[in-house]
């Protein structure tokens, strides 16, 4: 894709910041994203930066397609993410350059940021030896903790896509909760169990989350796609924290979902000693438990809902149902066994 290629969209934000397509010397789209679009541009000077816009009209929250309520103006959060860890040392984020926004509260509509070194680390994991991936872990489990020493005003989204903000986080998870199940109930998505004993079962565990007290960062899409490492083989670094756009304020308990997509944290030793030695409370009580079982069955209802609005194809709607849909199926069931295990 040559320079004078540029979108309009893309060399309008370039324009926010005084780059003219001449100043460009090369530009890509990046793959692996599943909402926003992204494109790499390297400048002559050898600055290498990310523009990322919103799907466009007719997909998108700036558009009028179909998009699941949550999904409301995401890089609106995105940069509240990269601005609030701006001054915590050791966490290798982005470093915004632009956001183009427009209104109060602000609807973003695109981001220009610096590219982060290294490849996406599932992309590397093979090359990995334990010993290395288990450093790696230690490493980012520091982070993580860091991460969660960052507070926030409010609970929830900061672009506030359910209303004013609650209270307290029980009343903006259910929210978030009531959200998605509605949603599948507008998109028709196939669900293994009821919409309404899926409702029944996170209300009923609904009185634990007033244990959680203070609005903490979260990114909330931590998988390996979205972690960068960089160096020599035995040397690398976590070089790349990116895509916030799903971050909220809430439980830092949240987090443990997508750092351990479809297995158990409290098996990742190494996550935890780093998380822990950087000042992370990794302690598992019954609450914290019962937290983690509600955070995953959102994050699966999420997956299981958002293949109908992206109209994925067949094969890919399959897998979730048959895969993601066991594992929302076992964090329900594990939610009841912990409410009937209560005194």
């Amino acid at each position: 894709m040559s320079p004078e290629d540029l979108a309009p969209e893309a060399a309008a934000l370039l324009a926010s910041v005084s780059i003219t397509p001449a100043d460009v010397a090369e530009c890509a789209p990046l793959t692996g994203g599943t909402y926003n679009s992204l494109l790499r541009v390297v400048l002559r000077d050898g600055r290498r930066w990310v523009v990322k816009r919103p799907p466009s009209a007719g997909s998108g929250p700036t558009g009028s397609g179909p998009t699941l309520r949550y999904e409301h103006n995401l890089l609106h959060g995105e940069t509240e993410y990269y601005g609030a860890v701006r001054d915590v040392p050791g966490i290798p984020v982005p470093r915004l350059i632009h956001a183009e926004s427009d209104g109060e509260p602000p609807v973003v509509s695109g981001l220009v940021m610096t590219e982060c070194p290294g490849v996406p680390w599932h992309e590397a994991d093979a090359s990995l030896t334990p010993g290395e991936r288990a450093r790696l872990r230690e490493e980012l489990g520091g982070a993580v903790a860091r991460l969660h020493t960052v507070t926030g005003p409010e609970f929830g989204y900061p672009a506030r896509p359910f209303g004013p903000p609650a209270a307290d986080w029980g009343r903006t998870f259910t929210a978030m909760t009531t959200a998605v199940l509605d949603d599948a109930v507008r998109y028709g998505a196939h669900l293994p169990r009821p919409v309404a004993r899926v409702r029944e079962v996170l209300a009923a565990a609904a009185d634990v989350l007033a244990d959680v007290t203070r609005p903490v960062l979260v990114h909330f899409d931590l998988w390996q796609g979205n972690l960068l490492i960089d160096g020599a083989p035995g040397a690398r670094t976590l070089s790349g924290v990116i895509d916030a756009e799903r971050m909220f304020w809430g439980d830092p308990v949240a987090e443990f979902v997508s750092l351990a997509l479809f297995g158990d944290i409290e098996q990742d030793d190494a996550f935890l000693a780093g998380y822990a030695a950087a000042g992370g409370n990794a302690t598992f009580t019954d609450s914290v438990r019962l937290r983690l079982h509600l955070y995953r069955c959102y994050l699966y209802l999420i997956m299981l809902v958002e293949v109908v609005p992206r109209r994925c194809s067949p094969e890919q709607r399959a897998w979730t149902r048959q895969h993601v849909g066991g594992h929302l199926v076992a964090g329900l069931d594990a939610v009841a066994s912990a409410l009937a295990g209560r005194p």
